[in-house]
């Protein structure tokens, strides 16, 4: 296996697609969106609005009742039907061992579709049946019970078991910690951009988000070449990191503070703004 050196600014802004003045809604990137459950729906929101926010065409958000009004509520821009997309994020709080057949229908109908898949905690179940190439981003708890495995294992080595799983499921793992490790099994990059006050509940919905939509932008190059999600999913956690920091400024946040900082720090990095290159 290969380690590469701690992900760059450099290195993030390289996987960060420009549109320009052809590109449209559709060709800009669509992103479709099975998150969200009864019982935590404002993993939706912050999800989308990350998404959103990162820069896409369109969000296609599916989900249950309760969590498309929240979703429309907070940015109607969504659009809430299915449809054709560039790249599907599922899972950001859903519980797979509680799945309902509403929910299984609406992944069935995702599974369909071969597209890049961003697989988060509800979906890991889901890690050998995506059509297309896929990402999964469990943290230490979702990894172990994925691979059977103490917790305390997992924590000790978090770097050899996301490999284990790359390599067992044939897809990219990124697992989230005050460092994230992003790996497809031959290819190992680490990302420490985030402050440690982004220990809190939704951050993790968040950075799917962002990373649905750069998978989404990138959706044919993925297709011809998975190993790209190495880089993307480096640069989700780089941006999502960053634009902690921002939002911290050495205190405590909300994710949805995060999210607003987030074009800002997108801005910055395909300008090649040296402001955020002393966080690498």
């Amino acid at each position: 296996m290969r380690t590469d050196a701690l992900w760059s600014a450099a290195d993030a802004a390289l996987h960060i697609a420009r549109p320009d003045q052809s590109d449209d809604k559709y060709t800009r990137g669509v992103l479709g969106v099975v998150t969200g459950s009864i019982q935590y729906p404002g993993a939706a929101v912050l999800g989308v609005e990350a998404a959103l926010r990162t820069g896409v065409g369109m969000v296609r958000y599916v989900g249950p009742e309760r969590a498309q009004d929240l979703v429309l509520q907070r940015r109607p821009e969504a659009v809430p039907s299915p449809g054709r997309v560039q790249a599907w994020l599922i899972g950001s709080g859903m519980d797979f061992a509680n799945r309902d057949d509403d929910a299984a229908e609406r992944i069935a109908y995702a599974l369909g579709q071969n597209v890049p898949f961003v697989l988060d905690g509800g979906a890991l179940d889901l890690a050998t049946r995506a059509p297309g190439p896929a990402v999964i981003t469990p943290h230490y708890r979702e990894l172990a019970r994925l691979l059977d495995e103490p917790v305390e294992r997992i924590a000790a080595d978090p770097q050899r078991w996301a490999a284990d799983a790359a390599q067992r499921y044939g897809l990219t793992v990124l697992i989230k910690g005050h460092t994230t490790y992003v790996t497809d099994g031959a290819t190992t990059v680490s990302v420490a951009s985030a402050p440690a006050w982004l220990a809190t509940a939704g951050a993790g919905d968040a950075l799917g988000g962002i990373l649905g939509a750069l998978v989404a932008t990138h959706s044919d190059k993925v297709l011809e070449n998975p190993q790209l999600l190495v880089g993307l999913a480096a640069t989700a956690s780089f941006v999502h990191g960053t634009a902690a920091r921002r939002a911290s400024a050495g205190g405590p946040f909300t994710i949805l503070d995060l999210c607003a900082h987030v074009p800002a720090v997108i801005a910055e990095l395909i300008g090649g703004d040296p402001a955020i290159s002393d966080l690498t």
